[in-house]
């Protein structure tokens, strides 16, 4: 008779329920165009914790691909055609050295650790974006994810632990990842994010429907409730699935959003220090990870910022190839911002006692090749010579790669892995995009070993495939 324990049984949580969904969708559809009740419904957040002592993520992700050598692993000792034209500079953690385009993270190092031995299959912004984001396997581009990513996984299991007692949106996203590469996929509409779009560095930075502070606005708002619930009487007679048996609920829920104090106070920049907002940086990147930070600490546990637009250059992303970008130019002209946002934020996380609750995660899809090669400009402006100019660049390289991790009580100013001499390929501690998110699972409490979640099929997927815990980048005990 084995001596084997008997394997533990997979927890399976059945989909949401989707059926009627345009019915749903009528509600509150008054209000700018919101579709709040669809976006809410069966949302929910853990009561049985405080606040204090839920965990959360701030996601912050580089689209395109930052080149690894030119940031967290250097290759000083490599040749001429691979290791770029930057120094490099000493770091707080003896022995650990960044280029100089990262002074400020460099002061900082001893509170965050460096994972440099990332690796993912496939070389597609598409493809690399699923498979770092949900787990996808397949390395063909493809138009929409087929799999829901990390964040709306996360925001669907938390949401069925307990009632939800925050007006605020449990998973929020500050200047959003590119929706044709990432989304809830089969778990519906109503656990995708809820979208900052707007630039919140903007003197007149608003989120728009949140917290109403006009008393007729406040009334109109009730009255569109009453009808939606007037609507709602015949359609209940008729619900065999009882979807609107807590519509009520999550419709308040929604009134919430529009009106509770907390909700408008917590897009509020204006309630900050004017010292420490010039501290992460008057521009689009500093005050995003500032309103991710304003966010997580009125109770937000999802967060994602991705780090694009114009302060990355004329393509307006980390995809320095030679034909769109002078890379080396591009990354001077961005990295100032890039390092005095992270570096702020992570020094924050600390300062207010957030370093064990709140993990911070930055990476891009994947790397940018090791050895530089060279094309003709297609156009003139930020980081690129006019069109035809032979310059620099880098190409997509899934082999070998580099992120950042903070707070999330790991043990902080350390490396994790190796590449070889290039940066090619990793030599040391290699970790797949499955065990990048059996990570980020086990800060949330998710068991990604033993959950699944039922496809449109009613068939359980597993939301991690092979993955495994990082140890390093688990909660540290005292």
């Amino acid at each position: 008779m084995s001596s084997e324990p008997p394997t533990p049984p997979r927890i399976r949580c059945t989909g949401p329920l989707t059926s009627r969904r345009s019915f749903m969708q009528i509600g509150l559809s008054g209000m700018a165009s919101m579709s709040w009740p669809g976006l809410m419904r069966l949302r929910a957040q853990n009561a049985l914790k405080p606040k204090s002592e839920r965990t959360a993520v701030i996601f912050v992700f580089l689209p395109g691909g930052q080149s690894h050598i030119d940031t967290y692993d250097p290759k000083p000792d490599a040749s001429s055609e691979y290791r770029g034209p930057f120094k490099t500079i000493a770091t707080k953690v003896p022995g650990l050295r960044f280029t100089e385009l990262m002074p400020l993270q460099a002061k900082i190092a001893d509170k965050f650790t460096v994972l440099r031995s990332m690796y993912q299959t496939a070389g597609g912004h598409p493809a690399g974006t699923m498979q770092m984001l949900s787990g996808d396997t397949d390395t063909r581009d493809k138009p929409q994810p087929r799999l829901p990513d990390w964040m709306s996984v996360a925001h669907y299991l938390r949401s069925k632990e307990g009632q939800r007692t925050n007006a605020l949106p449990n998973y929020t996203s500050v200047n959003p990842i590119n929706g044709s590469y990432c989304g809830p996929a089969y778990l519906g509409d109503a656990f995708s994010a809820f979208s900052v779009t707007e630039d919140p560095n903007r003197p007149q930075f608003q989120v728009p429907n949140i917290g109403l502070a006009d008393d007729a606005e406040t009334r109109r708002l009730s009255d569109r409730i009453a009808l939606r619930k007037s609507l709602d009487r015949l359609e209940r007679a008729f619900d065999r699935q009882h979807e609107l048996q807590a519509l009520d609920e999550f419709e308040a829920q929604a009134a919430s959003l529009l009106t509770a104090p907390e909700a408008r106070d917590a897009f509020d920049l204006g309630n900050e220090d004017a010292k420490t907002r010039d501290r992460y940086g008057r521009n689009r990147w500093g005050q995003q990870l500032l309103l991710a930070r304003r966010l997580v600490e009125a109770g937000v546990e999802i967060i994602t910022s991705s780090l694009h637009g114009p302060l990355c250059g004329r393509t307006q992303v980390w995809d320095d190839h030679a034909v769109d970008h002078h890379i080396f130019e591009a990354l001077r002209f961005r990295m100032g911002y890039y390092d005095q946002a992270v570096a702020a934020l992570i020094e924050d996380i600390h300062a207010r006692g957030l370093d064990k609750r709140v993990l911070v995660v930055v990476t891009g899809e994947f790397g940018r090749t090791p050895r530089i090669t060279f094309d003709r400009s297609t156009g003139a402006g930020d980081a690129s010579g006019p069109a035809g100019t032979l310059q620099p660049g880098r190409d997509h390289w899934p082999r070998a790669f580099s992120n950042l991790w903070a707070g999330g009580g790991i043990q902080t100013g350390g490396v994790i892995g190796a590449t070889d001499k290039r940066g090619e390929d990793v030599i040391e501690r290699p970790c797949s995009a499955h065990d990048f998110l059996a990570t980020i699972y086990h800060h949330l409490g998710i068991d990604s070993a033993r959950t699944t979640i039922n496809d449109f099929n009613g068939r359980p997927v597993p939301i991690v495939t092979n993955g495994r815990l990082i140890p390093e980048l688990s909660y540290r005990r005292a």
